[in-house]
């Protein structure tokens, strides 16, 4: 499997989505030992926020990480709507750092559009990225209208990337926010890229196309899920596991290559959005 381009980093398209960890203290030991299963099995994304736990999945990961070379790994975290401001911003980047016991973010999303405007959020990552203090900058849950103003700011084609929701039954964005992603060379960070195991209604685990693919593989339905979430070599998957076991079979899915012939049966039944669709939320 090719690894996606995003900034100057070429990264390991299955990453790790790490909302709601950290929250439970008798969980510590096993979630800290996933996220570690997976770096240790390729993983080099980990994606937290300021909001996951008001820290917490932060903390973990910073503890998680320290037997690894930081240079190694692609840090994301996010920074809520109302502390995107100049003044804000900063400080709520430090803390996240101080969290995750690191001098630099790889990449800084702006978790969702809020009431600060766009350009004084971009006025205020591009200093972090002077500072040093972060690599690169992104948005999240943006949808089309979002991202047309957003790239009409000084400086807003320095967005590397925007993550939203995406999966076999959301796709939506296949419309016209992954061609306008396409156009501007900007990768896809992809969450719930499994639909939260199944859990959003798409009955995905027990659709016949996906079990016969997943036969022909010697995989399960959700590796399968994966694997069509990267088909493009464009995308980013960063699905959430506090399970060693889900993380390696989720590290393992990059090595399924589906086939055309494969997607042409996947379409049939979940096919290519024909009209704009609203951007999918959590």
């Amino acid at each position: 499997m090719k690894k996606v381009k995003i900034a100057e980093r070429e990264v390991f398209p299955i990453g790790l989505g790490t909302w709601s960890m950290g929250d439970d203290k008798e969980k510590y030991t096993q979630e800290l030992n996933a996220v570690r299963s997976g770096l240790e099995a390729g993983i080099q994304v980990i994606d937290t926020a300021e909001m996951y736990g008001d820290g917490n999945s932060e903390s973990l990961v910073g503890d998680a990480i320290k037997p690894f070379e930081r240079e190694k790994l692609y840090l994301v975290s996010k920074v809520l709507p109302n502390n995107a401001s100049k003044k804000q911003l900063p400080i709520s980047l430090d803390s996240s750092l101080k969290r995750l016991k690191t001098d630099y973010l790889d990449l800084y999303l702006l978790h969702w559009q809020g009431r600060i405007p766009i350009e004084e959020t971009i006025e205020a990552m591009e200093k972090a990225k002077i500072q040093g203090k972060i690599k690169a900058w992104g948005v999240s849950n943006f949808d089309v209208t979002n991202m047309t103003k957003l790239l009409k700011q000084p400086n807003g084609h320095h967005c590397v990337t925007n993550q939203v929701r995406y999966n076999l039954g959301d796709r939506g964005i296949d419309f016209d926010l992954v061609p306008m992603m396409k156009e501007h060379n900007m990768p896809l960070m992809a969450y719930a890229p499994v639909a939260r195991g199944d859990g959003l209604g798409s009955n995905l685990t027990k659709q016949k196309v996906l079990l016969d693919i997943s036969q022909k593989y010697n995989a399960n339905v959700f590796q399968i899920l994966l694997a069509w979430c990267i088909r493009n070599g464009q995308t980013i998957a960063i699905p959430q596991s506090s399970n060693t076991k889900h993380v390696i079979n989720n590290v393992e899915s990059a090595n399924i290559q589906l086939t055309e012939e494969d997607l042409v049966k996947i379409d049939s039944v979940y096919p290519e959005p024909r009209v704009s669709e609203p951007l999918a939320l959590w």
